[in-house]
């Protein structure tokens, strides 16, 4: 049967992709605007997929006629929330002039192309830039027509509110489902969570009409007589702006409520280890599926329980992410049957596989673009061409994009999802921000439906919350990362990595969205190339106190230096190494460290730096019957001796008293005076 989807919610001028879901390419189908808020002027196209980028405030019904009928889709769209934003670039990095006629391309929220209208203005050594964002922090890249990537990259954070988070549950009663939502304001705002609206939107696929749903505040109700089988509720939080979704699905027949939204319980206390795969094996050999589980005892020794694999398809380059076939694996890796047998080898182990899902792009060298470029029938839509030229980001010219407007191209990508989703345990889904939402959603739905358990990893940069809402169960922390190099390279205190949890909540991540907490990957420069080891230390402890899913990039535990080079099996830092596997000990063998929040508590720096260190409470709410926990770090080079609200001064770490000599013991009211060379855990008072 044809599916358009779930309910939508966005805002004035931003675009909603409408696609049939589960589409045979070689039917018909066609998209009307069946009703729309008062004086909208939207019209759609005649395609299978279009856009609809609303003009007004208020609900859009969108109908989707297909083989199998008529399916209704509702989009909520509330005012543009934009605000009037400034930034400055020294004259020598600026990719446009006031004098120039090329324009200035922002990737920004939602990977939209905002093109700022007015020329910039020179203001001393710089130039000064001006555009609309909505509220928050923004990591943009600047590019010219041609598509140069420039080495600008500026964190911007715009003025106005952040956006509530929601949690939605529901109760089966005897005549009734009662539905309960618990908001969340902003901790910036002047909201309070009971201030915050919340509104519920039944889901059209399910036929259960609309007006039997009665709302009173934070609470809904739906007769059971209303339900043939199941139903779909969802809930947004409204307060100066709207928030992302949840939702629960209720079967009347087994008596069952599904939230769909949270993430697989296995991944909430995950440590990944990601390996780029063709260095792997170091030395002078070359990489094969045979050659990393012959390793696979390290990573039990070293205590990941999840690897994730750069991609194991053929592809011509050594990063793999220029996939010629997807239905195969690389002939220099080895077989599928050896693919799978690494996979079960590490089944064997207690270690759950991630596999790195490249769907925005092609390679060049794929048969289908080279029919795409040669104009054959049938082809040329599967990919996006502008003035005869194939559309890609940045200068990745040899990686052309993928047309998700083609039927052919969707119906081709669900295969290879459909293909690999059985044999590892969760997709790392590259360039998740260049593939529309539509598609993440229709991928998760259809993913879940056969395994709950399958964990969903978004690359999305910037840090956005609309990745979460029925799409990702995990997300890129950009946010920790780029607070992390800032404090690593002296730019920031090490207490502002304390402001980090509340920015994410206040970005709207619901309190179930789980974060990927790292200091480096196949991306970016080595964390101790950017630092120093001191620093890296501190973070990498960070990384795995904080809450959330900690990862480590091969050989960061080896103290390597280059971001792609093969792995320091026989020349890395041992006591590097025996450092991250205490901090991967602990962190399993404490609960406290592996939920709740972070809490700050007092830190008096005796002696050191006192803008490197850092202390935190973790586990205040623990019901496992142990002490919480108080971590404290340090990102400078010399030990510091600091004050510490502990009930002793062992550390966990180490096991090992960490107490300054009695010589030079004060007496601490509430607590320990304890040397801090790295990283240091003890317990605390309840």
């Amino acid at each position: 049967m044809t599916d358009p989807g779930p309910p939508r919610t966005t805002t004035v001028g931003e675009p909603i992709q409408l696609a049939p879901w589960d589409p045979d390419p070689d039917e018909h189908y066609h998209w009307r605007v069946e009703s729309e808020p008062e004086g909208s002027e939207v019209v759609l196209g005649d395609a299978p997929v279009v856009e609809l980028c609303p003009d007004s405030s208020g609900t859009y019904q969108c109908v989707l006629s297909a083989p199998d009928g008529e399916h209704t889709k509702r989009i909520r769209v509330f005012e543009d929330d934009s605000r009037p934003a400034q930034f400055e670039l020294p004259v020598d990095e600026s990719p446009v002039r006031p004098d120039d006629d090329s324009e200035l391309v922002i990737h920004g929220p939602f990977n939209e192309h905002i093109v700022g209208p007015e020329r910039p203005h020179l203001d001393g050594d710089k130039y000064v830039y001006e555009t609309e964002l909505p509220p928050g922090e923004h990591m943009h890249f600047f590019g010219d027509p041609d598509g140069d990537v420039r080495a600008v990259r500026d964190k911007l954070t715009v003025p106005g509110p952040g956006r509530p988070r929601i949690q939605l549950d529901a109760e089966l009663t005897g005549e009734e489902v009662v539905l309960t939502a618990t908001p969340r304001a902003p901790s910036a705002d002047e909201y309070a969570d009971s201030d915050v609206d919340v509104e519920f939107y039944l889901d059209d696929r399910d036929g259960v009409d609309r007006t039997a749903l009665s709302v009173t505040g934070h609470e809904a109700r739906l007769p059971r007589s209303a339900i043939d089988g199941d139903v779909r509720v969802h809930a947004v939080p409204v307060a100066e702006r709207h928030g992302v979704a949840d939702y629960v699905r209720i079967d009347i027949d087994s008596e069952t409520v599904a939230r769909p939204n949270e993430p697989p319980e296995w991944a909430e206390s995950a440590t990944i280890y990601e390996v780029f795969v063709r260095e792997f094996a170091g030395g002078r050999l070359d990489t094969t599926f045979e050659r990393i589980e012959e390793r696979l005892d390290y990573l039990d020794w070293l205590g990941v329980d999840c690897l994730w694999l750069t991609p194991v398809l053929e592809s011509p380059t050594r990063h793999g992410y220029h996939i010629t076939d997807y239905f195969d694996t690389a002939s220099d890796l080895g077989t599928r049957e050896e693919f799978e047998a690494l996979v079960n080898a590490c089944h064997d182990r207690g270690i759950r596989v991630v596999f790195d899902l490249v769907i925005n792009h092609t390679g060049a060298d794929h048969p289908y673009f080279q029919l795409s470029a040669a104009g054959v029938d049938g082809y040329r839509e599967w990919y996006e061409w502008e003035d005869g030229e194939p559309r890609h980001y940045f200068n990745w010219s040899t990686i052309p994009n993928l047309n998700f407007e083609s039927l052919a191209v969707r119906r081709f990508l669900l295969d290879v999802v459909e293909e690999w989703a059985p044999v590892v345990d969760g997709f790392r889904t590259d360039v998740a921000w260049g593939v529309p939402h539509s598609f993440w959603k229709e991928l998760r739905e259809r993913i879940k439906r056969d395994d709950p358990e399958f964990l969903l990893l978004d690359e999305k940069i910037p840090h956005e919350p609309e990745y979460h809402e029925a799409e990702f169960d995990l997300h890129y922390d950009t946010t920790l990362y780029q607070q992390l190099l800032d404090v690593g390279r002296g730019d920031a205190s090490a207490e502002s990595l304390l402001d980090v949890p509340d920015r994410i909540a206040d970005a709207g991540f619901p309190d179930h969205a789980l974060q990927m907490r790292y200091v480096e990957n196949h991306d970016e420069d080595r964390y101790i190339e950017q630092c120093d080891e001191a620093a890296l230390r501190a973070a990498a402890a960070a990384t795995l106190t904080f809450p959330g899913v900690p990862m480590l990039y091969y050989g960061q535990e080896r103290g390597m230096t280059g971001y792609r080079d093969r792995m320091a099996w026989v020349d890395g830092d041992d006591e590097l190494t025996a450092f991250h596997r205490r901090l991967l000990r602990t962190r399993d063998e404490e609960p406290a460290l592996r939920g709740g929040d972070v809490t700050r508590v007092e830190c008096q720096v005796v002696d050191g730096e006192s803008d490197r260190v850092v202390a935190f409470a973790r586990g205040t709410d623990a019901e496992d019957g142990e002490d919480p926990l108080v971590v404290a770090l340090n990102f400078g080079a010399e030990p510091a001796v600091i004050d510490l609200p502990a009930s002793e001064p062992t550390d966990l770490l180490t096991g090992e008293d960490v107490g300054v000599s009695a010589s030079e013991r004060d007496v601490v009211t509430d607590g320990v005076r304890v040397r801090v060379d790295d990283a240091v855990v003890c317990r605390r008072p309840k």
